[in-house]
């Protein structure tokens, strides 16, 4: 949620960032809330003469009963009786209208850094920097589902009987390496000296519009029915409600945390579930990254984050590129973006195995996070990042270190992980 006195200030510039977003059906709630806005401050200005009026009213009626000038202090009382009942009149309609700029005011997308490219959507995404060698081997490498049953690692047949379509049985060695991907990314990121944590998995409603837009919750949230809770798609959603309403204090910034947490997503949308793999599903694990910081400090952290999964990856002898999301790809959150997607040598493309986003101040404004600082409170910026984001991780590790007769290398890295071994077999070697 951007700060009013843009819309107030520059509504010209807040319409010029939702043009760039391709959004233009919002534009007429700029000047919706611009109008409500000097309504609200017209009303605010006629309580305000009207308590001052009133206080002067009451404080003559002591003096003119002492005068026994009762019918001119019986006058007095009535007409405070009338500045109550308009006070309480305006404070109503106060009150509507300043729920109703709220709503619009959730709905107007945050302002997008000046880097960020322009584009419609996703298919015009700008690729930053390739790290590592894309290898294509000689052999055809399998598709990932196939790697994986050779390994004897998954059943989506039994899943289906248990759940449904989009989710999984994890089993043997592709279970272990899932979870000793995971156990490493944890370490991986106390190591750069964040602090580890595993937050609740569910989240009542006020923090989930708290940290994402009504759009997303509708695409991607499961409700618990009967009760005020949601599913985490991902632990951010958690880690940034942590901090709702809370003035912190300056010298404990910044809050640097990477959490744990299984992810639930309804997946609805044109790319649907996979029937076979494990790609896109609605049961996932995942370690993130979230930092809340001073606001000039948001890019510098932006910078780091994104280089942490960069070289997470590259430590698993994965090739990875960046790609800057473009203006039109980027949730109404969000001020900057890019994706790291991971080399996929069968498919001979990259894929997307995780995001990294600075919010600026829209979800501590949502949430109410602030710092005190010498001249008053202010909000502080957000920033998440995913480290792994797995079964979507495994993929790309099984891709990048299968060899031609099934058996997958285990990178250095993660051999403490996998009780010391460097090579698992198919079933039957």
């Amino acid at each position: 949620m951007i700060d009013i006195k843009l819309i107030r200030e520059n509504p010209e510039m807040v319409k010029e960032n939702i043009k760039k977003k391709f959004q233009d059906q919002k534009l007429v709630l700029v000047d919706e809330v611009k109008e409500l806005d000097e309504k609200v401050r017209k009303l605010k200005n006629e309580g305000d003469l009207l308590r001052n009026e009133k206080n002067k009213l009451s404080s003559e009626i002591g003096v003119l009963m002492r005068d026994k000038r009762v019918e001119e202090a019986n006058s007095n009382k009535e007409k405070v009786k009338e500045i109550n009942e308009r006070l309480v009149s305006l404070e109503k309609e106060e009150e509507e209208i300043g729920q109703a700029i709220k709503e619009k005011m959730m709905v107007i997308p945050n302002i997008i850094d000046e880097t960020v490219p322009i584009g419609k959507d996703d298919s015009e995404n700008v690729e930053n920097e390739k790290f590592g060698e894309p290898v294509v081997p000689k052999f055809e490498v399998p598709y990932h589902a196939d790697i994986i049953d050779k390994l004897n690692g998954i059943d989506k047949e039994a899943a289906g009987r248990t759940s449904g379509n989009g989710f999984y049985y994890l089993m043997g060695d592709v279970a272990r390496i899932h979870s000793a991907m995971l156990s490493y990314a944890r370490d991986f990121m106390i190591d750069k000296g964040f602090t580890y944590c595993v937050p609740p998995f569910m989240i009542r409603s006020d923090v989930v519009t708290g940290v994402m837009s009504f759009e997303e919750m509708d695409a991607m949230m499961y409700k618990i029915e009967g009760e005020d809770l949601f599913l985490i798609g991902t632990s951010e959603h958690s880690m940034i409600g942590k901090f709702k309403g809370q003035l912190l204090k300056k010298e404990n910034l910044p809050y640097t945390m990477t959490s744990y947490s299984p992810c639930f997503r309804k997946e609805v949308g044109a790319h649907g579930i996979e029937e076979r793999g494990v790609y896109r599903v609605h049961q996932f694990e995942k370690q993130e990254m979230v930092v809340i910081c001073e606001p000039e400090e948001s890019v510098d952290w932006y910078n780091k984050m994104w280089k942490y999964t960069v070289d997470f990856f590259r430590s698993l002898d994965i090739p990875v590129r960046t790609l800057e999301c473009c203006s039109g790809d980027l949730a109404d959150l969000k001020v900057k973006s890019c994706d790291v997607e991971a080399w996929s040598p069968r498919q001979k493309k990259y894929f997307e195995v995780g995001s990294c986003s600075t919010l600026g101040d829209a979800q501590a404004r949502r949430l109410g996070i602030r710092a005190k600082g010498d001249k008053g409170n202010y909000y502080l910026h957000t920033l998440n990042n995913t480290v792994l984001a797995t079964p979507r991780g495994l993929i790309a590790f099984l891709e990048n270190n299968v060899n031609e007769d099934g058996s997958v290398n285990i990178p250095v890295a993660l051999r403490p992980y996998m009780g010391g071994v460097d090579k698992v077999f198919p079933k039957g070697k």
